[in-house]
């Protein structure tokens, strides 16, 4: 599903205009990302918990050369569905 489909639904299920539903979500995306950058979690009781992890220096191989390189450590995002979800999609 694009973005773009996900404010269709939202639009349709709450009356919302598409206007509106796409400012929800832009709002709804820029709060997840800014609480995680301040190195917060975001937790949605039956949906899920967004965080962040810390991802090690590792050796990697350039595809096109077969050089071997350094992929530097970085900061990643994790979602771990809650119960809810997993159950809802069958897992």
């Amino acid at each position: 599903m694009s973005k773009a489909e996900l404010v269709e639904q939202i639009a349709e299920q709450t009356g919302l205009t598409k206007a509106d539903s796409e400012r929800a979500v832009n709002a709804f995306i820029n709060v997840v990302a800014s609480t995680l950058k301040s190195g917060d979690d975001v937790t949605l009781v039956g949906f899920g918990t967004f965080t962040t992890g810390e991802r090690a220096e590792r050796q990697g191989r350039n595809p096109q050369t077969g050089e071997t390189i350094t992929i530097s450590a970085k900061k990643v995002v994790k979602f771990k569905p809650g119960k809810a979800l997993k159950d809802e999609v069958g897992g």
